[in-house]
């Protein structure tokens, strides 16, 4: 069968819900609007394009990540008491090496390398393990109260044991993210929580009874590297649920083009993209708070309510900060634009992103629930078009009571995921579920 796309497929046939399940599926790859390459970030995407085989995708997103960890979290937009600097989590998701994620991670690096040699040299780290030793890497000094003898007599004094980093920026880049995964799913491993605490407040502690540390103001992003197929085996259904997957921005990437010959990029286009980074930075340092223009707050108000409303379910989960990644995305755009107030085309160039990686997650996590007997008797509802109550009690029944089936069927007709319909017998009515 020749592919095609989803809306001319539905259109073209009458079919049923079990027509469509036994066809091939689509292959449906998240589309990129013109809109989310504006400014500065457009302009660099636009220049290195052609002589790269990365996805312009991976290079907008490690472009924004690096601009945001480089300039620190002073930059920030409000809501309430809680500040969002233009802190990232990028994961790049594709095929191996063929998608050509550390390619795009390779020339953002020396792009930055160029703005900040400090930075560069101190502040862009691999290997995560744990919480503790991701704190070490921004930890607070630290003092303890130890016996000091003077003059023949014992006195107790708080004394410096540790000077700790003054340079809180860290941007971790994990090439391999699914060792990541497997670490962090170990017995008493800290670093999901820790993640956590770093996107929301930068401010990281664990509760490790011996020699505790702490991070106060750390500005930590991640751009974690990682095929599909790791994705599914190693981020664990908690994860997907808990706050960790909805901290991150899920970009499906591929390779754009082949370049057998691998010519660097020309100095004389890539120098003034170096002088205009370092412009951007300079300006975003002296900044501290971010606000919208008022048609930029107009803007805000129409699409907030659809942002802001969620969804059952796990792609609910992982969706489910999708204002905040928006207000973040839209100022890191306006701060590389030299602005400290978001327009309406940074607002628009951050939905366009967001809009990009919603869909690549939806693509990435499908459509399940996270309830994992409402998602089997939604697969087979699916697999086999409509079922009586009676046939989904034989599938699975055996292995569950029956108030925890009525409560998954009920989970699914509530969600809008299964629908049910009474059919006259002649007796006892049959009730026959659907997919929807």
């Amino acid at each position: 069968m020749t592919k095609v796309g989803v809306d001319d497929y539905i259109q073209a046939t009458a079919a049923t819900i079990q027509d469509l399940e036994a066809l091939p599926r689509v292959d449906v790859w998240p589309r990129l609007d013109r809109q989310a390459l504006q400014g500065l970030a457009g302009e660099f995407v636009d220049v290195i394009d052609p002589y790269t085989e990365a996805d312009p995708v991976a290079v907008l997103a490690h472009l924004l990540t690096a601009f945001g960890n480089v300039i620190g979290d002073e930059p920030h937009a409000r809501v309430h008491h809680d500040r969002h600097p233009a802190r990232l989590n990028p994961a790049i998701v594709g095929r191996t090496a063929l998608a050509r994620k550390g390619t795009a991670a390779s020339i953002v690096r020396h792009a930055f390398a160029e703005v900040d040699r400090g930075w560069a040299a101190l502040c862009v780290k691999s290997g995560l393990s744990s919480g503790e030793g991701l704190i070490y890497h921004v930890r607070d000094s630290r003092e303890e109260t130890k016996p000091v003898r003077r003059n023949g007599q014992t006195t107790y004094e708080r004394v410096m044991t540790d000077g700790g980093v003054t340079d809180k920026r860290l941007l971790i880049i994990e090439p391999e993210f699914a060792v990541v995964l497997k670490r962090m799913a170990g017995e008493g491993n800290s670093l999901s929580g820790v993640i956590r605490q770093a996107w929301d407040s930068g401010n990281l502690s664990t509760l490790t009874k011996n020699a505790p540390l702490t991070a106060t103001s750390a500005h930590v992003s991640v751009i974690a590297h990682i095929t599909e197929e790791e994705l599914q085996r190693y981020l664990s259904e908690t994860e997907r649920a808990n706050g960790f997957g909805n901290r991150f921005l899920w970009f499906l990437v591929r390779r754009s083009k082949t370049l057998p010959a691998g010519d660097p990029i020309p100095d004389r286009r890539f120098e003034p993209l170096i002088l205009k980074l370092r412009a951007a930075t300079r300006f975003a340092r002296n900044v501290t708070t971010v606000v919208r223009s008022s048609k930029a707050e107009q803007l805000w108000t129409d699409i907030y309510p659809d942002l802001s409303e969620g969804e059952p379910g796990l792609i609910g989960a992982i969706l489910s900060r999708a204002e905040a990644q928006v207000l973040r995305l839209s100022v890191a755009y306006a701060l590389l634009d030299s602005s400290n107030m978001i327009l309406v085309q940074h607002l628009e160039a951050a939905l366009a992103l967001w809009k990009y990686a919603a869909t690549s997650a939806r693509r990435i996590f499908g459509d399940r629930l996270g309830a994992p007997l409402a998602d089997i008797i939604l697969s087979a509802l699916r697999t086999r078009g409509s079922l009586a109550e009676t046939d989904v009690w034989s599938l699975v029944g055996r292995h569950h009571r029956a108030g925890e089936l009525h409560a998954a069927l009920e989970f699914l007709e509530t969600s809008g995921r299964a629908t049910k319909m009474r059919k006259s017998t002649g007796g006892r009515p049959s009730v026959i579920w659907s997919a929807r």
